[in-house]
């Protein structure tokens, strides 16, 4: 049976997706931590509408 392997996120390098890439999706531990910094520094974003303290009611404050 082939493993399967799919295109690192950060390098585009192809990888083995299965248990014996301790790393996957991604290639290696230096491409994880790269695409970690750039969610740590808002580079990838999910789309939506922002939510902004105003549209808040007061029991959705309290949850915070």
């Amino acid at each position: 049976m082939s493993k399967k392997t799919v295109n690192c996120p950060t390098c585009n390098k192809p990888t083995i997706m299965d248990s014996s890439n301790p790393f996957r999706p991604f290639c290696s531990e230096r491409c994880k931590l790269i695409d970690l910094g750039e969610w740590a520094g808002e580079g990838h974003r999910i789309a939506g509408e922002p939510v902004y303290p105003e549209d808040l009611d007061d029991q959705d404050l309290n949850k915070q």
